[in-house]
């Protein structure tokens, strides 16, 4: 694209050339996702924000020249949310990374979205308080993108997801107003909740250049529960066990032996598992409580059909099969391309979509590895093609809108953290009705009348 571009004028007026790419190899890197085979554009211009008031001055003259805009943290994302359209302003995010604020009193910490999720866990932890989101990414990924996705992570499934430790937003809107929605209060029903809406809508609405976040004390140290498995359909039952039996872990994932092993093949962490599939459960009540629920885990994984299963008294052992769990995106991408789902289905349907994933993986002779957060129903099938391979490509892709289908007939949902982006726009029109479509429009409309906020994403609009 020309740097005669009206828009670009603008912007390298306002912000000089030394933060805007041009260059098409320097800006290839900044315009996508992790996303495997989403589609993406050639941008106008890579901006790299320092301020807010960078990124008002990008927005005010896109506004002005229907340029569209997409803005991207740390690129982690997996559904190519942050992908650029054509002729588009990238607007990266990663060098606002300034921890503004920690205050104890109020538990809350004030941060830029460029800052890494473990970056404030560690910052925060110093002072004995704690951010619980914890995806998966979080050694990488930022609270920009997490906040644009509402991403959850290992400790979810009792500590909720972002959306719930987002008091407070400041936003650049699409006509490059700069506004805060939220408030730092404990409590505040004054007005609609328009800083929960942002959350999760993946820039398609504003661009966040600040966020208000909940802190809470740091817990004690958890015990770790593990189970073998033969299948991974009594490791779901074994989950569906644990919630019947009213605990709420503090983490509960489940692992299969191609994730462990792709693991173990790259960072040789020694993972000696003699089972299928591996159930990791973490309890963090204090002392005999904590115990006492330790056991209680213990007896639902085998009454969910575990061949072996006990507290872990080895805690480097414990600490490396969590970290293998974290690992096991990366560890699967040295094998050949993999297409991330991260359906969520009912705790009582973990056991019968695990099944139904079993099924797709033979009909459509595809590889499939599974990890999921599997305390809250959601199921992260992996689906790996050998590098190259059309025709796998064209399998994996009818496998993954069929497990959409399944989950949406389970009473789940197409996506629990990832994200829409532009993978899972089908599956999303597929499981909301018509009018609900509607309704996501006219909020897209009020909020940017242009359409120049990452077009294409979500809904279309």
């Amino acid at each position: 694209m020309p740097a005669s571009s009206p828009a670009l004028a603008e912007i390298l007026d306002a912000l000089g050339p030394e933060q805007v790419l041009v260059d098409p190899t320097s800006t290839e890197a900044l315009s996508h996702d992790h996303a495997e085979w989403a589609p993406v554009g050639v941008p106008l211009a890579v901006v790299r924000a320092r301020s807010t008031a960078d990124v008002a001055a990008v927005v005010r003259a896109c506004h002005r020249h229907g340029v569209p805009v997409v803005a991207r943290g740390a690129g982690t994302g997996l559904s190519g949310g942050a992908n650029a359209t054509d002729g588009c302003v990238v607007v990266a995010l990663a060098g606002m990374d300034a921890i503004l604020e920690v205050n104890p009193l109020e538990r809350l910490a004030v941060v830029q979205p460029g800052v890494v999720n473990d970056h404030l866990r560690a910052y925060v932890a110093e002072q004995g308080l704690w951010y619980p989101p914890d995806p998966a990414s979080s050694p990488w990924s930022t609270i920009g993108g997490n906040v644009a996705t509402n991403a959850g992570g290992l400790c979810c499934v009792k500590y909720g997801v972002t959306r719930d430790y987002v008091l407070a937003l400041e936003m650049v809107t699409g006509t490059g107003e700069v506004v805060r929605l939220g408030r730092r209060t404990a409590k505040g029903v004054a007005g609609y909740d328009l800083a929960g809406l942002v959350v999760g809508s993946e820039g398609t609405l504003g661009i966040v250049t600040e966020v208000t976040v909940r802190l809470r004390p740091l817990p004690p140290p958890a015990i770790t529960v593990a189970g073998h498995f033969s299948s991974i359909v009594d490791a779901g039952a074994a989950v569906r066990e644990v919630a019947a039996a009213g605990i709420t872990p503090a983490a509960l994932e489940l692992v299969d032996r191609t994730c462990l092993e792709a693991v173990d093949a790259w960072k040789h962490m020694g993972l000696a598992v003699d089972a299928d599939v591996v159930l990791l459960a973490r309890v963090d009540e204090p002392g005999e409580l904590g115990a006492a629920l330790a056991d209680r885990v213990v007896a639902c994984f085998t009454a969910g059909g575990a061949t072996w299963a006990d507290r872990s008294t080895d805690a480097q052992e414990s600490e490396a099969l969590f970290a293998a769990r974290r690992l096991a995106y990366p560890a699967l991408e040295r094998l050949g391309p993999v297409l991330t789902e991260d359906v969520c289905v009912p705790k009582e349907h973990v056991p019968e979509m695990l099944a139904r994933i079993e099924k797709l993986a033979e009909r459509h002779d595809v590889t499939i590895a599974n990890i999921a957060h599997a305390g809250d129903g959601n199921l992260h099938p992996l689906l790996i093609t050998p590098p190259g391979d059309e025709a796998a490509r064209t399998r994996a892709q009818a496998a993954f809108e069929e497990i959409l289908d399944a989950a949406i007939e389970l009473g789940g949902t197409v996506t629990g953290e990832h994200g829409v982006g532009v993978l899972k726009r089908g599956g999303l029109e597929r499981e909301l009705s018509p009018a609900v479509l509607a309704m996501h429009r006219a909020v897209k409309d009020a909020l940017d009348p242009a359409g120049i906020l990452n077009p294409g994403k979500v809904v279309g609009a």
